[in-house]
C-alpha cells in the first residue's frame, strides 16, 4: 500500500532531512515534537505538528506508546524514526505491526538480532563473516581465562550499546576484574544492560562500514563503504567515502561480507554493517550492524546519487528494491565532519551552549 502520511518521530537535522524527501515524493508529514521544538525548523516545514510532551521531557521522544498513539491520532500510515531515540527499539517496530502502522525500518526480530552485540557476533559467524577474537564475560573466572587466551591489550565492550560507552581498554590483565566492573556499571547506566564482552584490541585498526539496502526477502545491495577511523573517545569525527588507501581485494571482500551478513538476516530497509580493518594483518572483522539510517549517510548519497530516505520509504511500502547492484555508480568522493561543542583547554570536554552565529562555506 502506498504511504500517504508519515509521522516523523525525531527532531533537528534528521527530522528536516526526512521531511524534505517526503515533500518531493508528495507524502504528508506530521512532526512529533516536544513543546520546546514546536517552533523548530522541522516544525515549520512539516505539514503539521503534534505535541508529544512538555519542554523539559526528552523522554517524550523515547515513549513507544506515545509515538504510536501520535501516529494513530493524526492519521499517519507510517512512522519514520530517523536515528537515535527509538530508531533501534524493537518494541516500536513490534507495536507498529500490532497497530497496523508501517514502521520504516527493519523488522523487530532483525533489530533484536543486531542490537545485542553477542548475538550479532554469532549471526556474523553463522553467515561466514570473520569476527574479532573474543567472547562473553558473564562469569569472572571465565572472563579472566578468556582474557589470558586473547592477551593484552584487549577491550571490554558493552553488549547492549555503543558509542564508546561501557568500552574500556585493558593493558594489564591483573586489572581485568576491576575494569570489568567499571565497564559493566557504565553500560548499565547508559543502556540499562550491564552485560559486557571481551575483544582483542587492534592497535592500528581502521573503522570501515558498508551501507546496505535490503528488500526483506533476502535480496541486498550495497552503496559502497565509509571510512570513520578519525575518532575521539570512540566517537566519530570524520567520515568519508570511498575508504582511502585500502587494497582493492580487501575492499571487495569486505563489501561481499557485508552483503552476505544482511542476506543472512533477510534484512529489510537501510542498514550499516561495520567492520574493523586490521591494517597490519591485512584482515577485517565484523564489529556490529546499525539497523537504521546513519548520521553520515549524506556522504553515501553524495557519491551514489541515491536518496536513502526515499529507498527506506519505498521498501517499507513493499515495493522492494528498484535498484540492482550494477545500477549503483560510485565515481566520486565525499567527506563529512562533525562539529562538536568541546573545550580543548579541558581535554576536549563537552561544552554545550547556544549557537548565536553560523557562517557556512559555499561552492
Amino acid at each position: 500500500m502506498p504511504i500517504r502520511r508519515i509521522l516523523v518521530a525525531n527532531r533537528g537535522e534528521i527530522a528536516l532531512r526526512v521531511i524534505r524527501t517526503c515533500e518531493r515524493l508528495g507524502i504528508e508529514t506530521v512532526l512529533a515534537a516536544s513543546k520546546v521544538d514546536l517552533d523548530s525548523a522541522p516544525a515549520r516545514r512539516a505539514t503539521r505538528t503534534v505535541c508529544i510532551g512538555p519542554a523539559s521531557a526528552a523522554q517524550s521522544y523515547l515513549s513507544v506508546p506515545t509515538i504510536v498513539q501520535a501516529a494513530l491520532g493524526s492519521g499517519c500510515d507510517a512512522i519514520h524514526p530517523g536515528y537515535g531515540f527509538l530508531s533501534e527499539r524493537a518494541e516500536l517496530a513490534r507495536l507498529c505491526e500490532q497497530e497496523g502502522v508501517t514502521f520504516i525500518g527493519p523488522a523487530a526480530q532483525q533489530i533484536e538480532a543486531v542490537g545485542d552485540k553477542l548475538r550479532a557476533r554469532a549471526e556474523a559467524q553463522a553467515a561466514g563473516v570473520p569476527v574479532v577474537p573474543g567472547g562473553p564475560a558473564a562469569a569472572l573466572a571465565e572472563a579472566v581465562k578468556l582474557g589470558r587466551e586473547i592477551g593484552a591489550p584487549l577491550l571490554v565492550k558493552a553488549v547492549g550499546g555503543g558509542g564508546g560507552r561501557g568500552m574500556k581498554r585493558v593493558d594489564d590483565l591483573d586489572r581485568l576484574a576491576e575494569v570489568l566492573a567499571l565497564a559493566s556499571a557504565e553500560a548499565e547506566a547508559a543502556f540499562g544492560d550491564g552485560r559486557v564482552y571481551l575483544e582483542r584490541f587492534v592497535g592500528r585498526g581502521r573503522h570501515v562500514e558498508l551501507q546496505v539496502l535490503g528488500d526483506g526477502d533476502g535480496r541486498v545491495i550495497h552503496l559502497g563503504e565509509r571510512d570513520c577511523s578519525v575518532q575521539r573517545r570512540y566517537q566519530k569525527l570524520i567520515e568519508e567515502t570511498p575508504a582511502p588507501g585500502l587494497p582493492r581485494k580487501l575492499l571487495d571482500d569486505l563489501r561481499q561480507a557485508g552483503v552476505r551478513f544482511a542476506e543472512h538476516l533477510s534484512y529489510r530497509g537501510a542498514g550499516t554493517v561495520e567492520f574493523l580493518v586490521d591494517a597490519e594483518r591485512g584482515a577485517f572483522y565484523f564489529l556490529e550492524m546499525n539497523a537504521r539510517i546513519q548520521v553520515e549517510h549524506p556522504v553515501t548519497e553524495a557519491v551514489s546519487g541515491i536518496d536513502l530516505v526515499e529507498q527506506q520509504i519505498r521498501i517499507a511500502e513493499g515495493q522492494g528494491l528498484a535498484l540492482r547492484q550494477e545500477d549503483v555508480r560510485l565515481g566520486s568522493a565525499a567527506i563529512e565532519c562533525r562539529i562538536n561543542a568541546e573545550d580543548p583547554a579541558r581535554d576536549f570536554a563537552p561544552s554545550p551552549g547556544v549557537v548565536r552565529q553560523a557562517v557556512w562555506p559555499s561552492g
